[in-house]
This record gives structure tokens, sequence and C-alpha cells, in this order.
């Protein structure tokens, strides 16, 4: 029975909903700038500040518990064009063939690949994040970077009340004894930001040269990608085309055709 909670990512989720709720009633409760602003009446820092720790939940439980992608059939069909155009194709630059999962026993499409701990394969597999307890891919990628933003300046934000919040005393010992809650609350807030900021900045990179962080730490070992050099791309389209493509186009993309344009420049 634990172990199943365990698995089902209760735990991690009510741990992260704990914390957060924990340091934020810390931020409050002691002479912070919050605290300060509430008591003369001064309500919206703090009412913005609480709406602001309250969105970053809501989008963290959204990226947590939705679907990211998980590939649940072989419904997988080339979408290149038509049969006489892919006849002309593949003896001039053939694409891989689609490989199928030893695991889950589906057909993957190009991009995916079967996460262990999810126990499904997941279509433009990123990683899989424990702080979440869920994979990362193709349909919760976008929000996982807007949640990934909110959080940062949340924290920020909350380094900021808790440098506040700090007062000389006439010892060590006294000060520690006044400020020693909001000290550790400051230290976990501060190690979280640096973080999420460096998550948050090779997030953007891969986005930016549209790669995945499996296939960026691991494309010596990928089929689609041994033919090309650590400075090739397939699927780069250019970083104004490849931000455009991730946080606005809402589609299920067929990466094959984006790979065989790739590859055909690329000849």
């Amino acid at each position: 029975m634990f172990k199943n909670v365990f698995r089902s990512g209760f735990l991690i989720r009510t741990a992260h909903v704990l914390l957060t709720w924990v340091i934020t009633l810390i931020l409050f409760l002691h002479d912070t700038d919050l605290r300060r602003q509430r008591e003369n009446g001064e309500l919206m820092q703090p009412v913005v500040f609480s709406l602001l720790v309250l969105l970053s939940v809501m989008l963290y439980f959204t990226v947590s518990l939705m679907d990211p992608g998980f590939v649940l059939s072989d419904s997988v069909k080339y979408a290149q064009g038509s049969g006489e155009e892919l006849e002309e194709m593949i003896p001039q630059n053939p694409i891989p063939r689609l490989r199928r999962c030893g695991y889950c026993l589906l057909q993957q499409p190009m991009r995916a690949k079967h996460c262990q701990a999810c126990k499904h394969c997941v279509r433009r597999f990123d990683h899989h994040c424990p702080w979440i307890e869920n994979c990362v891919g193709e349909r919760n990628h976008r929000c996982f970077i807007i949640y990934l933003a909110v959080q940062l300046l949340a924290l920020l934000w909350a380094l900021q009340i808790a440098w506040s919040g700090f007062h000389s005393s006439g010892t060590w010992k006294l000060w520690l004894i006044v400020n020693g809650f909001l000290l550790a609350a400051l230290c976990v807030v501060g190690v979280l930001s640096l973080v999420v900021v460096l998550l948050l900045g090779c997030h953007l990179y891969l986005i930016s040269i549209n790669s995945t962080t499996w296939e960026f730490m691991s494309r010596h070992r990928i089929t689609y990608l041994k033919s090309y050099s650590d400075e090739e791309n397939p699927f780069d389209r250019g970083i104004l085309c490849n931000l455009w493509d991730f946080f606005c186009m809402c589609r299920t993309v067929v990466w094959e055709q984006v790979y065989y344009r790739g590859s055909h420049n690329h000849v």
C-alpha cells in the first residue's frame, strides 16, 4: 500500500505543497515587508504575492498530473506526402525506420522514448522529473517551462521578502533565536532559486535549438542522430522559428517529416 502511494507521487506532491506554504507562512509571520504592509493596511503586495504562490502550486499540479504525451497505440503513420514522393525520398536519403519498444511493444514515433518510471513511451521525450513525479514530453513541456518561470518569479520575490525581515540583535545566539526560521527559509529559497535558474536556462537553450535533454545527453546512442555531428540537428529551424513552434503551435508534430526536411538540407 505505502509503495503504491509513493509510486503515485502522493508523498512528493504533498511535500511540495507543505514546503511551499510553510515558507509562505514564515514570510508572513516574521517582521518582513509583507507583514508590515499587511499591518499598515497596504494589501496589494501581500495579495499579489499570495496569488503568485497559489498560481505556482496550480501549475505544479497541472504539469505533474498532465499526460506528457504517452504513446498508447500503434497508430503512427508517415505524413511526408504521397506514395510517389516517398519513393523519390527513400533511395536518396532514407529515414530511419521506427523501432518497436521492447517494454510496451508499441511502435515508437521519432523522438519518443520509453520511461521506466511511468512505464510508457512518451512523445518528444525530454526527461522524467522526480520533483513533479512525471515525464516532461510533447504535451506538457510548454506548461513545464511556464511553471518554472512562475516558480522562479515567486522564489526571487520570496528572497527579497525574507531578506527584509532580518534585524540585528545583541549577540549571535540571540540573533539566531529571533531569525532562525527566517534564515532556514532564506537558505531553502536560495537553493531552489539557483536550481530553477539553471533548469530554466538549460531548457530555454534546448528549446532554441529544438533539442531535448535526452537527445542532448545521449545523441551518440540515438539512431536518427548518429549521422550528424554534435553541432548539427535535423530538427533545428532557427532560433525564432523554434521558439515560435514551441510556445505558439498547439498540435502533434510528425517529426519524421521535419527530420526528412532537415536531412535533405543536410545532404
